[in-house]
């Protein structure tokens, strides 16, 4: 006969999942409200306004996807790559490598470069790569979970803006950690997870991205409603589950149905979001004398 579950307390000093706050955790055993009742579209909207404040940015679509880290990683590439497009993917770790996978799943011409884990890139050296590859995406890795290295962003992303292409940024273990400016540092679409430096248990997996984004999204659900027929097998977002062009119309004001959102962890994100915000990103260092 099983017992009632009772979790041992422990206190996780691994790469993730990082312990959840508590008020966090009070909040997900709250009633479960209906996807459109007036107070949970409300909680939505809420959440969205928090989370482009935790990403710095002014984009409208700034929301999470249900699943973990990897399920945003996979709904932004698939969902922007389309077959033969070229993707360079600059590896300095593991997750490059998922970066790589994923990109080729979704029929993208992928190139990479790799150095030695425990490094990162000279900004000159993804330069030259990019302009010999001319490519339509460049997807790397801010903060490496397994080297705990960090890519710098802010010349790559206005050289990639100057040039029209597209840079797709995994800041999984990163995101209110340490510095992050979507906007300022010229970066398309952007992924993190709950369940690290959010202080939120695993399972939603924020993100935003700009018009730039949604203008091919745009065009792809032109195929999906059959409006570009002829296009249609090599046009279409090849996930029904991960498509952010159908996703981002349930976070609208149209509240266009695609899945029962994962209610209570909405809940923990918004209180999570909500105490960062509370707390504020910018940290005062300690003066030394």
């Amino acid at each position: 006969m099983y017992k009632e579950l009772v979790i041992p307390q422990r206190t996780i000093m691994t790469p993730g999942p990082a312990e959840a706050e508590p008020r966090v955790l009070r909040i997900m055993s709250a009633p479960i409200l209906g996807q459109y009742d007036p107070n949970f579209l409300q909680i939505m909207d809420e959440t969205m306004e928090l989370t482009r404040y935790i990403f710095q940015t002014e984009n409208h679509q700034a929301f999470p996807v249900d699943g973990t880290a990897r399920a945003g990683i996979e709904a932004v590439i698939s969902s922007i790559i389309e077959p033969n497009d070229k993707v360079y993917i600059p590896i300095f770790g593991r997750f490059g490598h998922l970066m790589t996978e994923l990109s080729r799943r979704a029929g993208g011409d992928v190139y990479t470069t790799e150095i030695q884990w425990g490094k990162t890139y000279e900004f000159e050296d993804l330069k030259n790569e990019i302009i010999k590859v001319n490519p339509k995406v460049v997807a790397v890795v801010h903060g490496e979970t397994s080297t705990g290295r960090m890519q710098p962003l802010e010349e790559l992303g206005k050289f990639c803006r100057e040039n029209d292409i597209l840079l797709v940024v995994d800041a999984v273990a990163t995101l209110t950690g340490t510095e992050f400016k979507t906007d300022d540092w010229n970066i398309d679409a952007v992924i993190t997870g709950t369940q690290k430096c959010l202080s939120v248990p695993t399972g939603m997996a924020p993100l935003t991205y700009n018009k730039r984004v949604e203008k091919i999204l745009s065009e792809r659900k032109k195929v999906e409603q059959g409006l570009q027929i002829d296009s249609y097998n090599d046009r279409m977002i090849s996930s029904n589950y991960l498509d952010l062009s159908q996703i981002q119309e349930y976070w609208s004001p149209t509240r266009l149905n695609h899945h029962t959102e994962s209610t209570s962890m909405l809940y923990a994100l918004r209180e999570g979001l909500r105490i960062i915000k509370e707390e504020g990103l910018e940290v005062e260092l300690p003066v030394m004398h």
